[in-house]
């Protein structure tokens, strides 16, 4: 076992939007480096097969089929990690939407969709796993986006929901440091994930589309790869942020 393994050992982890992208990939990681891992999302079969990939290469999994907007969905699967390992040490938020397109062209259901998934519901699952958290002085990891630091034109409400993880970081992690539970925001740059399949607007998709072939974009496992670098620090250092970007990109 390496030294990143043995200081996840014994560990349990929750990530949510694991069926796919950087939360299927951050799954995978923190399995491999001795964690038990809860993987979380609506889409049940996708997890099915996630979870067997686990265990065939030797870790644990634990399914979970949940709508993360949903509070007793949000309960229910808080309370089945702590009842079937009695624990819960990481809690890595991850799922969310990017549905772009310029303000003035907007729809105002993709706008509440976007708020409601990435930034009120990555909210409301931290406050539900909190009290575990607390009791392991765990680790919070948020998921957000170079789009919460750097606002681009065509990208309004989804820079708005990632300004929101943001502040809310460093904002629970000045609530909580004095319990040693350590609070990191990730802020990925140009991800080669599902995440663009969703956008609707025509020239946000071809906009997207040209931008990631233009550049070497990250793959998901760049973006697993710091999340398992953040909570595998001793329980001393607190990784606040990690802002990524592939090297082609500017902003």
């Amino acid at each position: 076992m390496t030294a990143v393994s043995s200081a996840l050992a014994g560990k349990v982890a929750l990530v949510t939007g694991a069926s796919s992208g950087i939360g299927e990939a951050t799954a995978v990681a923190l399995a491999a480096a001795g964690a038990k891992v809860a993987i979380a999302a609506r889409r049940a079969d996708r997890l099915e097969a996630l979870a067997a990939r686990i265990e065939k290469a030797g870790g644990t999994a634990l399914r979970i089929a949940a709508d993360v907007t949903s509070n007793d969905d949000v309960t229910a699967m808080v309370d089945k990690v702590v009842a079937e390992w009695g624990r819960l040490d990481i809690l890595v938020n991850n799922a969310g939407v990017m549905l772009l397109s310029p303000a003035a062209e907007a729809v105002l259901d993709d706008w509440r969709r976007m708020v409601e998934l990435n930034l009120l519901a990555l909210m409301g699952v931290t406050k539900a796993a909190l009290p575990h958290l607390r009791a392991a002085k765990g680790h919070i990891v948020n998921v957000s986006s170079v789009a919460g630091r750097v606002a681009n034109p065509g990208a309004s409400g989804y820079a708005a929901t990632k300004f929101g993880v943001v502040g809310f970081s460093e904002s629970l992690r000045r609530e909580v440091y004095s319990d040693k539970v350590r609070v990191t925001v990730i802020e990925p740059g140009l991800v080669r994930t599902e995440l663009g399949d969703h956008i609707t607007n025509p020239a946000a998709k071809t906009g997207l589309d040209q931008r990631l072939a233009a550049m070497e974009a990250l793959a998901a496992e760049d973006i697993a790869a710091a999340i398992l670098y953040a909570v595998s620090q001793p329980a001393h250092v607190n990784v606040n942020e990690i802002v990524i970007r592939p090297t082609d990109q500017e902003r």
